[in-house]
């Protein structure tokens, strides 16, 4: 990893611009006053962003990255890694709420950003609806886009709420998540025994088929 592109650099630069939009607006701010005052050059500036708009969602673009990785690793129950990883977003935001706030305020004053902030929530809920199509053959497209719209407007609606100052521990969003879950019939006290020589389970009828045949094997050991 060359200098340039050291993450305290990088979050250097992002404090520095969302010091400047606060103080004198978006519009008004140069990439050569970010630059000024994170102590980089201009051409380091490009190096790391495309522009001021890369800079507001440059949090985002890690996160993203971070996240694919996340779901790239094996995980036992695919419903329950893509709350994981709502959490994992969730809990970083929350590890510096006024950042994140002073953030918000500025993306929900210029549309352009809230352009950028729909395209960006849209790609989140791609990424867990293609994870859950890949690691459970034979899902339901609709299955799988729905749950992963479901898991994006839960983590999103815990964390407008601390955006707009509440004090909203993970925990909060984790609860929300178990119960979208139940409310998806794929809950871990869904319909889960076994036996020795025989099993007999239960499941939702709201349960998708992918998720039956699932836990059906991994109770047989297949």
């Amino acid at each position: 990893m060359t200098e340039s592109a050291a993450p305290s650099s990088r979050t250097a630069v992002v404090a520095a611009a969302i010091d400047l939009f606060v103080a004198h607006g978006y519009d008004q701010t140069s990439v050569e006053q970010i630059a000024q005052a994170a102590g980089v050059s201009r051409s380091t500036f490009f190096r790391q962003f495309g522009g001021k708009e890369d800079v507001v969602f440059a949090d985002h673009e890690v996160l993203l990255a971070e996240t694919r990785a996340f779901l790239a690793q094996s995980h036992p129950d695919p419903w329950a890694a893509v709350c994981e990883a709502s959490v994992r977003v969730f809990r970083h935001f929350a590890a510096d709420p006024e950042l994140a706030r002073r953030r918000y305020k500025i993306v929900r004053e210029i549309p352009g950003l809230r352009d950028r902030e729909i395209v960006t929530v849209f790609r989140y809920e791609r990424l867990f609806d293609q994870y859950l199509r890949d690691a459970l053959p034979g899902l339901d497209p609709l299955d799988a886009v729905g749950f992963a719209a479901l898991v994006t407007a839960v983590h999103n609606h815990v964390l407008r709420r601390l955006m707009r100052g509440a004090r909203v521990p993970a925990s909060v969003l984790r609860r929300a998540l178990d119960d979208a879950l139940r409310r998806y019939g794929v809950g871990p006290d869904a319909g889960d025994a076994a036996g020795d020589d025989l099993i007999v389970a239960a499941f939702p009828r709201r349960m998708p088929a992918a998720e039956v045949t699932r836990r059906l094997r991994a109770s047989l050991g297949d």
